[in-house]
């Protein structure tokens, strides 16, 4: 513990409160400061309690034999932190350390006088930097990165010596052989302090009122859900699989990990904020009843297993995606209904591959920027080898050079090294009780956003209830085109009742008419939508999950077509493996498929098919799938399969490790696919609209998005003063009666003035919010002085042609904006100027060249990143 107003501390908690309360202490500091620092003084120490060993330390330079004020002044220090600690009830003592400074003997003596004095007894420490004294030129190298220098210019930020490394007992025993009594109480204050992190325990916080059941709870909210989601008649096998699944989760006391999530999508949904389970979630039939999930497990013929199970005896995941513009107002809600000292973030440790290992090695040991970017671009991938001398030479470097060679060998030993702790995605850890107590907590680099200080597999060791509340742009897309859709057609649809299996979205996919579709808009999946053909939903889950690393690289691509197209014979080894892969085609496509033929083929327990399933997910980060190579291809045999047979579903369940998709993950995406395909069908414009106001997202520029619009019917018109919006809005469409009303079909696309480059927002809504309440502008002169806009916007909205209702182009408005000063004072601002004024600041007519159509193309691409009056 740094104090900001004394000397340090070493602080050893004897028990579990006691780590409680220095958890809480450590929270406290590290919430009061700005990332990365914790602010601590000598008053908080009151928080810490009794049951602590507070070991006092002494500063690097003192007490020096030199300098009286100096051993005047931490004596003072350790004379209030001995009597603060007894004050506590907890044993102070005075670390004493070997500095190799050639004052060792005297200042040991003076620090054995002071602990005499302050009834502080003598303890010795080490004062560890790294476990071996030839790690010493990698402490340099990273003390130089944290301190932005080189190894050249470092000078006493560098230790002197190799000595600050774990010494033997014996070597401590010698150093300190004037004081045995100090080497002795670091054993008795080993044997004082029992405490041990497997005492931690964690508990799901209660989501009921007091003397209800959290199992009874969840039963009443999932039939009810149920009767809703099927319309009061729930379906005889849907019955059957809730009552299966409720049973289970009552078996692992999961119900108020379920009730959590129900109610973090509950307040998502009051606030009409769209949202989606995914991943293993969409397995179960209660998360769908729930409204957590909008995939219809029966639809898709999921394993409830994937999610829940006995054996794996860990609790469940769900991640929900939630509109990526309206997260944040999520993660609020949670922080604010459980308080910042029952609810964080995860954190992720971030460690060093290869390629920022040499970027930073490289600039801490003074080689050039030219070398250190060679070199990085060398590295291919992940990049977690390092760099091999072949590379080096290629770059046109001497891997033989000692400072190069030197850098390359402390690259290879950084790489897997912690580089920084950084915020999880979206996993939100609660608990019923204090999490401050569990783990320290601290601010985030963000505003508002806390994190404790573990990672994903910590929760995982412990058991932590994890709740991925992620983001996900094409929600928002989805969000605003189902908004669009009941202003101007009157019709109201979620996720869950667009109408299903619709042919003619089937025959756009076919046709790979997917531009702004959902993960199926890249070139990639355009080039497989007409070679799979999909016709129904499952076709959809198998189109996401099949353009993707793992399965092209485990050669499954092509035999699934060749047998989807009838080139080729579907074939099973077994009845039992033809259930397992029925649905593919022999193929195992998905992460699921894997664990079931490890089980079912390979003899592997639901266990060991879990593990075979986490070294798939973490296959670039631990390379361990290879370990199973043996067991999967021995039990094969022995089960009577070909042994080439046993090698190519090893080769392809090595290729989820590369990037595979759980089918449950693939269902969850393939719901979104079909719903954007079905506006995108139906609703041109609506589409078009939605995914200009959700930009920035996807794979497509406005222009293109505009384009394709274009190509499907919609009329599109340009921004305008006097009838766009900020976002893109939909308009009665021309020359049809009643065009504009609920129901009449007939729209065009007016693009907003989110697409004038450089203009702000609120000065957009200044001109949305003034039109509405004064009518229309007359001319520029009119918007200036009503909307008390500057110069820029209005020159931005002249060089965007967004003039035209008022019969100006973009040059005739651009020499109209010149002629006005900066914002209108208020005195001149209310009203209009009379007539008399106004004839004195008219200016003479003048006659302006007329644009070419070229020039209005450029200057639309200038302003706008598109254009309507012709291609370019």
């Amino acid at each position: 513990l740094d104090l900001q107003d004394g000397a340090g501390l070493l602080c050893f908690p004897k028990d579990r409160a006691a780590y409680g309360r220095l958890s809480r202490l450590l929270t406290t500091g590290r919430r009061r400061a700005p990332k990365g620092d914790c602010h601590l003084t000598r008053d908080d120490l009151a928080d810490l309690g009794a049951d602590q060993v507070l070991v006092v330390l002494p500063p690097a330079d003192a007490p020096a034999t030199d300098s009286p004020n100096r051993l005047a002044v931490f004596g003072a220090d350790l004379a209030d932190l001995a009597e603060r600690g007894r004050r506590l009830g907890a044993d102070v003592f005075l670390a004493a350390q070997h500095r190799y400074r050639g004052d060792d003997a005297k200042r040991l003596a003076i620090l054995s006088g002071l602990a005499e004095r302050h009834g502080t007894p003598l303890v010795a420490t080490n004062d560890v930097r790294y476990h071996a004294p030839e790690r010493k030129p990698l402490q340099d190298v990273l003390t130089c990165i944290g301190h932005h220098c080189t190894i050249d210019t470092a000078g006493w930020r560098l230790a002197a010596n190799a000595e600050r490394h774990l010494k033997s007992p014996a070597e401590m025993a010698r150093l300190f052989r004037h004081y045995p009594e100090a080497v002795a109480r670091t054993v008795a204050i080993a044997e004082r302090c029992r405490f041990s992190l497997d005492e931690l325990r964690y508990e799901y916080p209660e989501e009921v009122a007091e003397g209800q059941s959290p199992q009874a709870t969840l039963d009443r909210l999932t039939w009810q859900g149920a009767a809703a989601r099927y319309g009061g008649t729930v379906p005889a096998s849907v019955e059957k699989q809730l009552r299966y699944e409720l049973g289970l989760i009552e078996q692992l006391n999961y119900a108020p990990y379920f009730l959590t999530v129900h109610d973090i999508v509950r307040y998502a949904r009051s606030q009409d904020i769209l949202c989606q389970g995914r991943g293993s979630a969409a397995n179960s039939a209660v998360c769908y009843v729930l409204g957590i999930t909008a995939v219809d497990p029966a639809r898709a013929d999921l394993l409830f297993e994937r999610f829940v199970s006995p054996a794996r005896n860990e609790p469940p995941d769900i991640d929900v995606d939630f509109e990526h513009e309206r997260r944040e107002e999520v993660i609020q809600y949670i922080y604010g209904k459980y308080g910042r000292d029952r609810a964080g973030l995860a954190a992720t440790v971030i460690c060093y591959r290869a390629r920022g290992a040499i970027r930073d090695v490289g600039k801490a040991m003074g080689l050039s920027v030219d070398t250190v970017t060679r070199m990085s671009k060398t590295i291919w991938g992940w990049g977690r080898e390092g760099i091999d001398e072949l590379r080096v030479r290629e770059a046109g470097l001497d891997p033989a050079d000692p400072r190069l060679a030197l850098a390359l060998d402390l690259t290879r030993t950084l790489i897997g090294f912690p580089r920084h702790l950084s915020q999880h995605v979206g996993g939100f850890v609660i608990s019923r009780g204090r999490l401050d107590e569990l783990v320290p907590i601290e601010n985030a680099a963000m505003v508002d956003r806390t994190v404790i200080q573990w990672d994903k597999d910590d929760l995982d060791a412990l058991g932590l209830l994890k709740v991925d509340v992620l983001a996900l742009g094409m929600l928002s897309c989805v969000r605003r085109g189902f908004d669009l859709i009941a202003r101007h057609y009157g019709e109201c649809y979620d996720l869950a009742t667009v109408p299903p299996e619709d042919p003619i979205v089937y025959d756009m996919l076919c046709r790979a008419d997917s531009l702004g579709v959902f993960q199926v808009e890249s070139r990639a999946q355009m080039t497989m939508l007409p070679r799979l053909r999909p016709r129904n939903f499952y076709d959809l889950v198998i189109e996401v999950a099949i353009v993707r690393p793992g399965p092209i690289q485990g050669d499954m691509v092509h035999p699934y077509l060749r047998r989807r197209n009838g080139e080729e014979p579907v074939e099973y080894p077994s009845d039992a493996l033809r259930r397992v892969l029925e649905k593919t085609l022999g193929v195992p496509l998905f992460q699921e498929q894997a664990m079931q033929i490890a089980i079912v083929g390979a003899g592997f327990t639901p266990a060991e098919a879990d593990q075979l399933r986490r070294s798939m997910a973490t296959f670039r980060h631990n390379g361990d799938i290879h370990k199973f190579y043996d067991k999967m291809i021995g039990g094969m045999v022995e089960r009577g399969y070909d042994r080439g047979f046993a090698e190519r579903c090893f080769r392809q369940i090595e290729g989820f490790g590369t990037y595979g998709f759980p089918e449950s993950h693939a269902a969850s995406f393939a719901l979104l696919v079909y719903v954007s395909a079905w506006i995108k069908c139906r609703y041109p414009a609506v589409f078009a609209a939605a995914l200009l106001n959700s930009q920035p997202m996807g794979f497509y520029a406005p222009a293109q998005i505009v384009r394709d619009a274009r190509d499907h019917g919609v009329e599109v018109r340009p921004p305008d003063v006097n009838h766009a919006d900020w976002d893109c809005t939909l308009e009665p469409g021309a020359g049809v009666p009643g065009a504009g009303e609920p129901g009449s079909g007939n729209f065009a696309l007016r693009l907003g003035l989110r697409q004038v480059k450089g203009l702000k927002q609120e000065d957009a809504e200044a001109i949305v919010a003034e039109r509405a309440a004064g009518g229309a502008f007359a001319d520029p002169q009119d918007l200036w002085r009503r909307c008390r806009l500057g110069r820029t916007a209005l020159a931005q909205l002249a060089r965007a042609d967004a003039f035209r209702s008022v019969g100006l182009d973009r040059r005739q408005a651009a020499w109209a904006v010149s002629a006005l000063g900066p914002e209108p004072l208020p005195l001149f601002a209310a009203s209009p100027l009379p007539p008399s004024d106004a004839a004195e600041r008219r200016e003479p007519a003048v006659h302006l060249p007329e644009m070419r159509i070229g020039e209005h193309v450029v200057e639309d691409y200038a302003s706008l990143s598109l254009s309507l009056k012709q291609h370019p």
